[in-house]
């Protein structure tokens, strides 16, 4: 009798010592119980006993994967390629084992699908210019799908919008023509401020005669300070501006 204990006891200890698992800090173990869904254990020591069989190792840390769009149509019929990079997570392991065969690649279709998707909703000039909008955009379509399967899409950064060599130089064009017709606009504002400054000191001076006069004088002297020359005036206007001095 004493054998037979010994025995069951040495049996026992095997099968326990031998269900003993270690999960790491970053990881879960879906257990099965007979076939149906028992646990999520981990991390750290876990026991799997003979009746239990682990489904899936689960990672808890955030993934990345990148994804690429070439020649897909904008809203404006213009052939584009995009390029991505979506940092997604496993919420919950046990929809991620139970609801998706399998989820990595699942995340992967969906992700490129999703992103022709916003191209083809987003004009060209949306798409260059909000690029930030466009990363939300796509963030919230992705996760709109992956959610049932205990994902969480954590952001979408898009790295790059490449457009046709011939629209680029289009782009260009019509760029530097902007900034010339601005030039210009902002060059005709002054003209015209100036123009109107010298209708209002021309509407001043017709009224103070003697104020030309003393304006006149200033210009002779900054004229003949720095060159040191000898400027010569008909002799009314010398007249005149002796009689505005004697003023």
């Amino acid at each position: 009798m004493s054998g037979f204990l010994i025995g069951l006891a040495a049996i026992l200890l095997l099968i326990t010592v031998r269900s003993i698992r270690i999960a790491q800090e970053w990881r879960r173990a879906v257990v099965l119980r007979l076939g149906r869904f028992h646990a999520v254990k981990g991390p750290g020591v876990y026991l799997v006993w003979p009746i239990d069989t682990v489904a899936m190792m689960i990672d808890l840390r955030i993934q990345t994967i990148s994804i690429t769009a070439e020649q897909a149509l904008t809203k404006d019929t213009v052939a584009v390629g995009v390029d991505a990079i979506v940092f997604w997570q496993v919420e919950d392991p046990r929809a991620a084992a139970l609801n998706i065969a399998n989820y990595n690649e699942a995340i992967s279709r969906v992700a490129q699908t999703s992103l022709r998707e916003m191209i083809g909703a987003t004009e060209l000039g949306h798409l260059l210019s909000e690029r930030h909008a466009a990363d939300l955009a796509l963030r919230e379509a992705i996760a709109a799908k992956t959610k049932t399967w205990g994902v969480a899409v954590r952001s979408v950064e898009i790295r790059d919008v490449v457009i046709p060599a011939a629209l680029q130089d289009a782009m260009s064009r019509q760029a530097q023509a902007q900034r010339e017709r601005d030039a210009r606009v902002t060059l005709a504002s002054a003209e015209t401020a100036i123009a109107e400054q010298v209708v209002a000191a021309a509407e001043i001076y017709a009224k103070n005669p003697v104020a030309l006069q003393l304006r006149q004088m200033n210009l002779l002297y900054e004229m003949n300070k720095e060159r040191g020359t000898t400027v010569l005036i008909p002799t009314d206007m010398a007249a005149a501006l002796g009689r505005a001095v004697g003023k």
